[in-house]
């Protein structure tokens, strides 16, 4: 678990997703600057495979988020999340925020959910907390005892419900948190840019 970029408020008890590392902020900024702007730059890039029939020139123009898409994302979490591109930029974010775990629970839980059978409903759910729950996880989230407890003893018997509060949890804590920072910084004004045209090259 990463105690160093995680904390509890002594009167709320609530987890927050992440802190921003202002240490490795301070020390790697132009590493991480590089680093999303390369992704980002392989997300809006127009693909050349793209560029043979008419049919493919205008699939190729909706290859790019538009502005107004970018503009929505904005509006709500649900609505960047809900879009493949801005669900993709949030996790280049979450990433150089060193806290992608989040993002990644919450798809993972999305996945679970859509299962069926009880045995891809069990196989899953190990996964899901091998990975993301117990103690020591590779990429383990911050959640309360309760709820800890609560998909434990859901393991023997579960259902597509299993995750659902800790689901909610993280992606209250996304909303609360990282997607505002999102909002913020430097990489959605440079989404906006290249939607509306502003700016045609993200420079190195």
């Amino acid at each position: 678990m990463r105690e160093n970029l995680a904390c509890v408020s002594s009167q709320s008890m609530a987890f927050t997703d992440c802190l921003t590392p202002t240490d490795l902020f301070t020390e790697k900024n132009g590493i991480k600057r590089k680093n999303w702007r390369n992704r980002i730059r392989f997300l809006l890039q127009t693909n050349s495979s793209q560029r043979v029939t008419g049919l493919h020139l205008k699939k190729n123009r909706s290859y790019r988020p538009s502005a107004d898409d970018v503009n929505q994302w904005a509006q709500s979490l649900d609505k960047l999340l809900s879009h493949k591109y801005g669900k993709a930029a949030f996790c280049i974010f979450l990433k150089s925020e060193f806290c992608e775990e989040n993002i990644e629970f919450w798809t993972a839980c999305e996945e679970f959910r859509t299962l069926t059978s009880h045995k891809e409903l069990a196989s899953k759910a190990n996964i899901i907390y091998e990975e993301f729950i117990k103690s020591e996880a590779p990429k383990e989230i911050n959640l309360d005892f309760h709820t800890k407890n609560a998909i434990v003893q859901s393991l023997h018997e579960p259902t597509a419900t299993s995750f659902l509060a800790a689901q909610r949890k993280v992606y209250s804590l996304m909303e609360n948190n990282s997607y505002p920072r999102f909002i913020h910084s430097d990489l959605y004004k440079e989404l906006c840019a290249v939607a509306k045209g502003e700016s045609k090259h993200i420079k190195s």
